[in-house]
């Protein structure tokens, strides 16, 4: 069993940054493939990033360049640094670790990007 809290979301202005923390309890977390997703009002949860347990990488498409997926084993916590935000960028980001057929979420930390 995985618990995920993640942290580090609230309000910034266009341009600005933010680090959220996606931070687990339980055991062999090292072993889990971590994925941040948001999900804006009115639309789908979408992928934002992934990292493996090797530390493989990737990236939506709409991020790329601007957003970075990190991940430490000691401290059991995967973080997301967001820079040059927009206001698309606004939603409710959880974060997600699977492996095989586990599947955890976390409840959500809300971003809100705007002047």
């Amino acid at each position: 069993q995985v618990q995920l809290v993640e942290s580090g979301g609230g309000l910034v202005q266009p341009g600005g940054s933010l680090r959220l923390s996606c931070a687990a309890s339980g055991s062999a977390f090292s072993f889990y493939t971590v994925g941040w997703h948001r999900q804006a009002p009115g639309k789908q949860r979408e992928l934002v990033a992934a990292i493996t347990n090797m530390g493989s990488t990737n990236y939506a498409d709409s991020i790329k360049g601007r957003f970075t997926i990190s991940r430490d084993n000691d401290k059991k916590t995967v973080y997301l640094q967001m820079n040059s935000l927009k206001p698309e960028d606004t939603a409710v980001y959880y974060c997600n670790a699977r492996l095989t057929i586990k599947d955890y979420w976390g409840k959500g930390t809300l971003v809100t990007v705007s002047s």
